[in-house]
């Protein structure tokens, strides 16, 4: 019988021991432990989740509609309700492509959209740093794939070069953002190279990106100008948009093969309707969001200049580490700047390679730069 305890002893020998949090959330605040810090840890970029306002105004809407806190089934079954269909309709037009499928969670999204669409013909080309959602799709397809080194586009080049002619379909697979590092992905050159071959797909996770960047809010795709181009646009609504879920971006073809061959999606209950209307209400005011990412660009900067040479350098988003190393000096210091009024966490192997054990510090639009001030002083002591 294996020994759980000891397992338990070894993660805490190495650092890598980890608890839920006991905290209470106050708007940018949380609190822990009778103390107040500011958070820096959270993924609500646009500080939405803590908008009173908009939950006043949404529940007002919701007063004049029906809308369940369940859907109690599938929607392959009875869980396929009116707003769903709004939601996606919403998606594929705001986007202008043919057509939007909803999931429960960017894990559901990515576990399940490439099991589903690839097979031993298709070679999958990932990211060397894509998040662990999609490793685990990869792994659960069984298909044969590859890890291209990080944002090198020509290490890709020259698989793409070696393989095409070798399988029936090849899949590439990035973050526009990047989950711990916090650099982007040239979308446009990967829309380049796959055009250069008549059986190569892009696949492209915007998970950090939608709400965020974008002129409307629509992320890097936008950005860079190449929405249309790009063949799996995923994204998730957990983040910037304040609520839950995920969406794919696709054509219709693909949307009817996923809804009868992906398995997340079929054997799953439905998310509430109640919580799709909430998620349509905030979606269809991203483009209002301009000032809270401007602010978000700004302390952004601001905290990445701070931290050049040990991390900051790497970031060119919301998203910046602060490398520390080894596992032990990334825990006290995270503790220390807990102390000190600011709530981040540290980030250890396997989520982040041996070695590069980090604080994450994950700014929201709500954040001062004065505050931002305060910690880089603090980082500096």
């Amino acid at each position: 019988m294996k020994d759980y305890n000891i397992l338990l002893d070894k993660l805490k020998e190495t650092g890598n021991l980890r608890s839920l949090p006991e905290v209470i959330h106050e708007g940018k605040w949380i609190w822990k432990e009778k103390r107040k810090m500011l958070n820096l840890s959270s993924n609500d970029y646009l500080g939405l989740a803590s908008r009173k306002e908009l939950r006043e105004e949404f529940l007002r809407e919701m007063q004049e509609n029906d809308w369940l806190f369940s859907s109690s089934s599938s929607r392959l079954l009875t869980g396929n309700f009116k707003v769903y269909t709004e939601l996606e309709e919403c998606l594929s037009e705001r986007f202008g492509r043919e057509a939007a499928l909803l999931f429960n969670s960017g894990y559901h999204a990515n576990t399940g959209i490439l099991p589903a669409l690839a097979d031993k013909q298709t070679l999958i080309l990932a990211d060397k740093l894509v998040h662990a959602s999609i490793i685990d799709g990869l792994l659960l397809s069984g298909t044969p794939y590859q890890r291209y080194r990080h944002n090198d586009n020509e290490h890709l080049t020259r698989l793409l070069a070696k393989y095409t002619h070798e399988y029936e379909q090849i899949i590439i697979v990035t973050e526009s953002i990047f989950s711990m590092d916090g650099d982007i992905a040239d979308l446009r050159q990967l829309v380049s190279l796959k055009r250069q071959y008549p059986n190569v797909w892009l696949y492209v996770d915007e998970a950090h990106a939608i709400g965020v960047r974008g002129k409307t809010g629509l992320g890097i795709a936008e950005e860079q100008d190449c929405i249309r181009d790009i063949d799996l646009l995923v994204g998730t609504f957990g983040k910037a948009l304040a609520s839950m879920g995920a969406y794919l971006l696709c054509s219709r073809t693909i949307r009817e093969y996923l809804v009868n061959t992906m398995r997340p999606l079929i054997f799953s209950t439905a998310l509430p309707p109640a919580q799709i209307a909430w998620t349509r209400y905030i979606f269809e005011k991203l483009p209002e969001f301009t000032e809270e990412r401007q602010r978000l660009a700004t302390t952004s900067r601001l905290l990445s200049e701070a931290l050049k040479g040990k991390g900051g350098e790497i970031s060119s988003s919301h998203i910046i580490p602060f490398i520390i190393g080894e596992n032990e000096d990334c825990v006290e210091t995270s503790l220390r700047l807990q102390r000190k009024g600011f709530y981040c966490l540290p980030v250890r192997p396997p989520t982040v390679p041996k070695g590069t054990a980090r604080i994450r510090f994950s700014l929201t639009a709500n954040v001062t730069e004065s505050e931002i001030k305060e910690l880089i002083n603090s980082l500096s002591k």
